[in-house]
């Protein structure tokens, strides 16, 4: 039998070539399962997704951020003890002038857009001493607001909406931190599909040339790009704690990496999510924009009472509550326009005052495996069956089109 293997080797060597096929199997179907992770950034196919398919990361969106805001906040930091670093005195000094520069043009938009009579016949000395007033009680405003916010952040800062609204508003930033923090992982993934099919083609090889059944290809090429998919998978996270086998420590790839993870991770965090600008967003769009609204409005009022001889009823209630959600959506967007001046100013304090940095790598390095786990895996682990299973069709097609190859 084993003279009949031989001769039918030299007359065919090209079976030779069987292992390294097995070995592209192992390989492209990881590039396969690398693809379908991080695209497409939207739904493709028949909607509901009957048919179709959407990156596992985009599709995953706000349960990824929701599950990485849960850590963030609470394991690795207190919203009471990020916002308790700034310094309320010193954000008032850094916003002051960025927001008296833009607060004469803005207090005049929102007059004449939605208070028209009890703005447009004021003189224009009167409508200068207005926006001189409020320019004088802004910091005071300020003051007292960033005070509250340190004092009930959750109230003010919603850290969740956040995080989610921005990712998923964002998605190709959130597929950016995943192959940024998992690049070496990667590599890794795609080295080990091809030499586990290289491997596993040794097996087929043999199988071929004992029995020459044309259904040993694509079965073998099916179960090439399952299990290389599978195991390698498998690896990224397993073992949690290093074991020793036949002499060799090993660990999960980004298990036995999770400082340098940590420091990719919170560098991502601090310089794209958790940064000055979108904290203050995210407070303005809360509670204590009403607050700037209010003191417009008291201003405005008050001028219309002394100018005009009539006692006016309060704006909100006299504008109606529909006209007085437009205002404040009004005075958000314009003020959203102004940010990245008034980020600016404040940018390098906040950042210092914040140290989410180094905070995120240092309290990351105290996670338990498990917790470390729990943030990365979800990335990984929703879809991992139909990835799985992509990785064994791709690899039964590749074994089909092998059979034509060897016959």
């Amino acid at each position: 039998m084993l003279e009949s293997i031989f001769q039918d080797l030299l007359q065919n060597p090209h079976y030779l070539l069987m292992p390294l096929v097995a070995g592209f199997v192992g390989y492209i179907t990881k590039v396969l399962a690398l693809e379908m992770m991080f695209k497409p950034l939207e739904f493709v196919g028949i909607k509901p997704p009957y048919l179709g398919w959407q990156g596992i990361i985009p599709a995953t969106a706000g349960k990824m951020a929701g599950r990485a805001t849960d850590l963030l906040v609470g394991r690795l930091f207190t919203l009471e003890e990020l916002m308790g670093r700034l310094d309320p005195k010193r954000m008032v000094k850094e916003l002051e002038y960025p927001i008296k520069e833009v607060s004469e043009q803005l207090v005049n938009e929102v007059g004449s857009r939605y208070m028209f009579n009890y703005w447009t016949p004021l003189p224009n000395i009167v409508k200068h001493q207005v926006v001189k007033r409020i320019q004088k009680k802004l910091p005071g405003v300020m003051e007292e607001l960033w005070d509250e916010i340190r004092k009930n952040p959750s109230e003010y800062l919603d850290v969740k909406h956040m995080l989610v609204s921005n990712l998923v508003k964002d998605k190709r930033l959130l597929n950016e931190i995943f192959k940024n923090i998992g690049a070496k992982e990667f590599v890794f993934f795609r080295n080990a599909g091809f030499w586990f099919g290289f491997a596993l083609g040794f097996i087929q090889l043999a199988c071929w040339l004992v029995w020459h059944k044309a259904w040993l290809l694509p079965v073998f090429g099916g179960f090439v790009g399952l299990f290389s998919d599978w195991i390698a998978l498998q690896m990224l996270f397993r073992p949690l704690l290093p074991t020793k086998i036949l002499g060799f420590t090993i660990q999960g790839k980004f298990i036995a990496r999770q400082k340098e993870v940590a420091r990719d991770y919170a560098e991502l965090i601090a310089k794209e999510l958790m940064t000055p600008e979108n904290i203050l967003l995210e407070v303005l769009r809360g509670p204590s924009s009403d607050r700037l609204i209010q003191l417009v409005e008291e201003q405005v009022e008050k001028a219309g009472k002394e100018q005009l001889g009539v006692a006016h009823p309060l704006v909100k209630l006299a504008m109606g509550s529909k006209k007085y959600d437009e205002m404040r959506d009004y005075l958000i967007e314009r003020v959203v326009e102004w940010m990245p001046e008034v980020s600016d100013k404040i940018g390098d304090y906040a950042e210092d005052a914040l140290d989410i940095n180094n905070t995120v790598v240092q309290r990351m390095d105290l996670l338990t495996p498990e917790e470390f786990e729990g943030m990365l895996r979800p990335a990984f682990k929703e879809n991992e069956k139909v990835v799985v299973l992509a990785g064994a069709v791709l690899g039964f097609i590749i074994g089909e089109l092998q059979v034509h190859m060897m016959l």
